[in-house]
C-alpha cells in the first residue's frame, strides 16, 4: 500500500497498465514533455518513451479520432482531453464512431478506447474549465462513463477501464485532486464496473454521491447526525453502468 493523493493514482494507474501491457499508450495536449497540465502523466515519457507517449497538436477532435484508429489495429489508447470544457469538438468522433463501432461492426471491432479527462470546478477556473457535462456521455449508449472519489478508485478503476473492450470515459474530479489523499493498494488491483462503495452507514435516508460530492455528502451526514438524522452514503463510482 502506498499513501498517494488522486492524481498520483491516476499517474500510478497509467504506469502500472502501461507496464503491464506494451499495447497501452497514452496521446494527447502536453501528455509527454511537460508530464501533463495536472502531472497525471508525469515521468511517463521517460520510461516509456515517444512511442508511447504521444504528444499531440492542440485537437480534441484530432486527439479522439487518432485513438479510435489505434484502437481498431488492436492498440489500447488512453487519451487525455485536458478539460472535459473542451471536449464538444471532439463529439461527432465520441457519438457517432467511437460508441458505435461494437454495436455497427456485429461485435467484430471492440474499441479499447479511455478518454481521460478533469472535470467539474471549486478551482477557481472560470466558465472554460469548470463544467460537469457527464451526462452527455451517460445518454450515449456504447459509452461507459466512470468518476471516481478516492486515490484507490482512481487506479483500480482506471486499469479496469483500461482493460474494457467499451470506450471509457473516465471522468476526473479536479477539485480534489490533491485535497483527497490515502492508502492505494500496489501492483495491478483492479476495482470492477458497476459496484457501488459504501461510504457510511445510516438508517433514516440514503444519499447517492460521485466524484468531488463524495466527500461534501459525507461531511453533510456528519452534520444531520448531529441532529439526531442518521445518514447513509454512498458513492456510486460508475454512472454506467
Amino acid at each position: 500500500m502506498t499513501e498517494l493523493t488522486l492524481v498520483q493514482a491516476v499517474n500510478r494507474g497509467l504506469q502500472e497498465a502501461m507496464r503491464g501491457d506494451p499495447d497501452v499508450l497514452v496521446l494527447g495536449e502536453d501528455v509527454g514533455v511537460n508530464g501533463g497540465v495536472f502531472r497525471a502523466t508525469d515521468g511517463l515519457l521517460k520510461e516509456f518513451g515517444e512511442d508511447r507517449v504521444l504528444d499531440t497538436p492542440l485537437s480534441e477532435t484530432g486527439i479522439v479520432g487518432t485513438a479510435i484508429g489505434m484502437a481498431l489495429y488492436g492498440l489500447k489508447p488512453v487519451a487525455e482531453i485536458q478539460f472535459l470544457d473542451f471536449i464538444y469538438p471532439a463529439f461527432d468522433q465520441i457519438v457517432s464512431e467511437l460508441a458505435k463501432f461494437r454495436y455497427r461492426s456485429g461485435g467484430q471491432y471492440p474499441c479499447h478506447v479511455v478518454i481521460r479527462t478533469p472535470y467539474g470546478g471549486g478551482i477557481k477556473g472560470g466558465l472554460y474549465h469548470s463544467q460537469s457535462t457527464e451526462a452527455y456521455f451517460c445518454h450515449t449508449a456504447g459509452l461507459k462513463v466512470v468518476i471516481p472519489s478516492t486515490p484507490a478508485d482512481a487506479k483500480g478503476l482506471l486499469l479496469t477501464a483500461v482493460h474494457d473492450e467499451d470506450p471509457v470515459m473516465f471522468l476526473e474530479p479536479k477539485r480534489i485532486y490533491r485535497s483527497v489523499s490515502g492508502e492505494v493498494p500496489d501492483g495491478d488491483v483492479r476495482v470492477p464496473f458497476g459496484k457501488a462503495r459504501p461510504v457510511r452507514e445510516g438508517t433514516d435516508v440514503s444519499v447517492f454521491a460521485y466524484g468531488a460530492m463524495v466527500p461534501v455528502a459525507t461531511e453533510a451526514a456528519e452534520t444531520l447526525a448531529g441532529a439526531g438524522i442518521s445518514a447513509e452514503v454512498i458513492d456510486l463510482r460508475t454512472l454506467v453502468p
